[in-house]
């Protein structure tokens, strides 16, 4: 073959085998979009905790226990035991954590949870909470109650997130939990700190934009809730009556629950019990039906 005809065919071997190497600039274009989003997914998912769920349910489970929604009646007793075993081993250890928002709100009335709640709150000061997070991170602590009839064991989990005290993108506000192995149930524990003593000396601020003044919070109340020894802001109806307004303090009826003087206790009331009751011949119905179905297919 004569250099000029040689030096042709491998022209067009080249521009064959380039046409097929290298992709269209539309399948380009399309391969660089769904790896930028496949990035832009791992960079953006910031949140440390995860919930199966988003609603006033599910996501007050962590995912990474939750087996199902237990009973009003098992939640009651998760939560009874749960904050005996977390204010022991605060005291066990010799650190400072209080009780807040609904569970401060329960307290308030009675000296135990509001049984509509599906979660509990507590305090830290952030030396604490960054103390949590160096010495006590991951902690199984073994809990069995005064009687002996209670085992159980929970987890002390601790946000990576600790060390940012600005709320940023809002996917990182609870900085610990204490979770039930069991079934995912938690308490929320919140630091709180001055995160700007030049500007506004003595104002202590969570990730959640709750603001309270040193007067506010110390010296702290010895107290008792659930039947352990707590404590309690100083200032806690001031904090109560900004958080949830005069009528938490008043009003004895709410969520399908009406205030009992006599037994100094939050019961269901008549319209709630009548609607459980109804859900509860449904499901048996709906679950007789199945029974049913199969029974044929037999």
């Amino acid at each position: 073959m004569r250099l000029p005809t040689c030096a042709s065919a491998l022209a067009t071997a080249s521009l064959i085998v380039s046409s097929l190497a290298v992709p269209t600039p539309e399948v380009e274009s399309l391969v660089k979009e769904s790896l930028a989003h496949r990035v832009q997914a791992r960079n953006t998912d910031t949140k440390y905790f995860h919930e199966p769920g988003s609603d006033l349910t599910l996501g007050h489970y962590d995912e990474r226990y939750f087996k199902g929604v237990v009973s009003d009646e098992d939640r009651t007793d998760t939560q009874k035991h749960m904050i005996r075993a977390y204010l022991n081993f605060f005291r066990e250890n010799d650190m400072d954590t209080w009780i807040a928002h609904g569970t401060l709100l329960g307290w308030w009335w009675n000296g135990k949870r509001l049984p509509w709640d599906f979660d509990l709150d507590t305090q830290v000061a952030n030396a604490t909470l960054q103390h949590l997070g160096k010495v006590f991170n991951q902690t199984k602590y073994s809990y069995v109650s005064y009687d002996g009839t209670v085992q159980r064991e929970y987890l002390l989990d601790v946000n990576p997130w600790i060390w940012e005290r600005e709320r940023g993108d809002g996917a990182n506000i609870i900085d610990a939990r204490w979770i039930d192995t069991r079934n995912g149930l938690f308490i929320d524990i919140t630091g709180l700190a001055e995160t700007h003593p030049d500007e506004r000396p003595g104002e202590w601020v969570c990730k959640n934009y709750h603001r309270y003044q040193t007067s506010d919070l110390y010296p702290m109340r010895e107290t008792v809730f659930e039947g352990v020894v707590a404590k309690v802001p100083y200032n806690y109806d001031k904090i109560l009556v900004t958080e949830y307004q005069e009528k938490a303090l008043t009003v004895t009826e709410f969520n399908g629950h009406e205030w009992d003087p006599a037994r100094r206790e939050w019961v269901k009331a008549r319209a709630l019990l009548e609607k459980e009751e109804e859900e509860r011949k449904k499901k048996e119905e709906e679950e007789a039906m199945k029974v049913a179905e199969v029974a044929k297919l037999d």
